[in-house]
C-alpha cells in the first residue's frame, strides 16, 4: 500500500469545449476512488478556486492585482471543493478540505501537526484535497504555486509517489515549441541534479490561469526526490493517464530519488522555512561544515545580513557569496553583531548553529 500525492493543474481543471470543469473532477475522482478501494492512500493537491472564481465572475483572464485574485478564490474555492465532493460521494468517499499557507508551515509543531492531521485523515478513509489558501494568506506567505506545495506535503507525510498532471507529455532539454533541436527527458537520475535541463530556455510561467510553469515543477521535484520521493511528470489531460500512474504505469518523465534521503527535519529546514538574514563565513568555517559535518560557530562568521530573533531561519553563504547551507541560529542578528563588543554576550567558541539544525543545501539548489 502506498501513499500517493497527485497534484492537478488549474489548466486541466478549467475543462474544453467537450467537457465543463464537473466532467473533468467525475473523470478524475473515478480513479482516484477506485485506486482508494484497493487499498491506495491518496492526498490530492488541486489548483483552480482562482480559475472558477474568475469564470464565475465572468472575467476574461487571470486577475492581475493581489486583492482580486483573493476575491476570486474565495468565489472558487467552494465551488471546487462542492464538485470534488459531489464526485467521490458518489463511490462512497469522504473528503476534507486542508488550505495551507507557508506560515502553516514554518513552525516545526504547525509542521507536525499538519502532518498528525493529514495522516489521521488518511486512516479515516477520507481522501484529503490541499489547496493553498488564497483567499486569506498574505503574498510574503505564500508558497506561489501548488506544485512546489505538493512536494512539501509529500515530504512532511513521507509519501512514496507525487503525480504532477500538467498540460505537456513530458519535459524537454528546451521549449520545443522555440527549438527544433530540442529532445524529451524522460528519466531524471537524482544524481545529475537536472544538469542537462537548460533552465533558461524553458517557460517558467503558468498558463493563461495557472501560477506554476516548468520552472516550479523542477524545483518540486527537487524537493520531493531529495526526500526519496519518486516524482512523474504526466500528461493529465487525458484522465486516463491517472488510473495507469496509481497502477504502477510511469509519468512521461520520471525524476528519480535519492538513494541517501535527507530527511523529514531537514527537507524542512531546506524548503518549508523562509530565511530571513544570511550568516557570511570564512573558509575554514566553509571547509568544517561541508567536509566534517560541524556545526557552525560564532568564530566562523564575517558578516551578518538581515534582522532575525533567535531560532528564526537563516542562509549560510561562502566567501563567493554562494549559498553552503540553511538552518536556525541560536542567536539574533543583534547579538551576531554585538558579539564583540559588549560585555556578558557568548564568546567566540559559542555554536551559533548547531547541526542538528542546519542543512547542507549547496547540492541541491543547484
Amino acid at each position: 500500500m502506498s501513499l500517493w500525492i497527485v497534484k492537478i493543474g488549474t489548466s486541466l481543471l478549467r475543462g474544453t469545449k467537450n467537457k465543463n470543469t464537473l466532467e473533468v473532477i467525475r473523470s478524475y475522482c473515478k480513479y482516484l476512488a477506485k485506486s482508494i478501494q484497493n487499498g491506495e492512500r491518496i492526498i490530492l493537491v488541486s489548483s483552480g478556486a482562482v480559475g472558477i472564481g474568475s469564470r464565475l465572475l465572468g472575467l476574461k483572464q487571470r486577475p492581475n492585482d493581489f486583492v482580486s485574485l483573493q476575491a476570486a478564490a474565495a468565489i472558487g474555492q467552494g465551488h471546487l471543493m462542492a464538485q470534488y465532493e459531489e464526485a467521490m460521494n458518489s463511490h462512497g468517499i469522504l473528503v476534507a478540505q486542508v488550505l495551507l499557507t507557508r506560515y502553516d508551515l514554518e513552525s516545526r509543531q504547525r509542521y507536525n501537526n499538519a502532518s498528525n492531521t493529514l495522516q489521521r485523515l488518511l486512516e479515516l478513509g477520507v481522501m484529503p484535497i490541499i489547496n493553498e489558501n488564497d483567499t486569506l494568506s498574505q503574498e510574503e506567505l505564500r508558497f506561489g504555486d501548488n506544485d512546489t506545495l505538493s512536494a512539501l506535503v509529500a515530504t512532511a507525510v513521507d509519501a512514496n509517489q507525487l503525480i504532477l498532471l500538467t498540460d505537456v507529455d513530458k519535459l524537454y532539454s528546451s521549449d520545443p515549441r522555440k527549438n527544433e533541436s530540442a529532445h524529451p527527458i524522460t528519466d531524471v537520475a537524482y544524481s545529475n541534479n537536472l544538469s542537462e535541463i537548460d533552465t533558461q530556455s524553458l517557460n517558467g510561467k503558468g498558463g493563461e490561469w495557472g501560477t506554476g510553469g516548468i520552472t516550479t515543477k523542477l524545483t518540486a521535484a527537487r524537493i520531493a526526490t531529495e526526500s526519496g520521493i519518486t516524482v512523474h511528470l504526466a500528461d493529465g489531460r487525458n484522465p486516463e493517464a491517472l488510473s495507469e500512474l496509481l497502477n504502477g504505469s510511469r509519468g512521461g518523465t520520471v525524476f528519480h530519488p535519492s538513494p541517501k534521503p535527507i530527511g523529514n527535519k531537514k527537507s524542512w529546514l531546506a524548503h518549508a522555512l523562509k530565511p530571513l538574514g544570511d550568516l557570511h563565513i570564512d573558509e575554514g568555517a566553509c571547509h568544517a561544515i561541508k567536509e566534517k559535518g560541524a556545526s557552525l560557530l560564532l568564530v566562523g562568521i564575517k558578516k551578518v545580513s538581515g534582522e532575525f530573533a533567535a531560532n528564526q531561519p537563516v542562509r549560510i553563504i561562502d566567501l563567493e557569496g554562494k549559498e553552503i547551507g540553511r538552518g536556525l541560529s541560536s542567536l539574533s542578528s543583534i547579538e551576531l553583531l554585538n558579539a564583540g563588543n559588549s560585555i556578558g554576550l557568548p564568546t567566540r567558541s559559542t555554536v551559533v548553529m548547531h547541526r542538528d539544525v542546519m542543512v547542507i543545501t549547496s547540492k541541491n539548489l543547484g
